[in-house]
């Protein structure tokens, strides 16, 4: 779990990052921006799931907890777009 970011990514959020947009089914992963309030457990941190559905500038995404499906309301600075494998 990272505490701080590294002298080369420090400094300006990166605006693509910021502004990502996803449709739902999207598999993303959750990658917590350290310079930006998180507001959710740490053990979120590279949990993948789908987005939902959009809600303002945020997201629902479907995570699954012990194969209980959770909904989180996550900014999407916060999102990482991943391929889905095929199973």
């Amino acid at each position: 779990m990272p505490k701080h970011k590294t002298p080369r990514q420090r400094g300006k959020l990166s605006l693509s990052r910021y502004f990502q947009v996803f449709k739902p089914g999207d598999a993303v992963a959750v990658t917590q921006e350290l310079s930006q309030l998180f507001g959710y457990s740490h053990r979120l941190q590279g949990r993948t799931g789908h987005v939902l559905k959009k809600q303002g500038s945020a997201y629902y995404v479907e995570i699954k907890d012990l194969n209980k499906p959770k909904r989180y309301l996550l900014k999407p600075i916060h999102l990482k777009r991943i391929q889905e494998t095929a199973a």
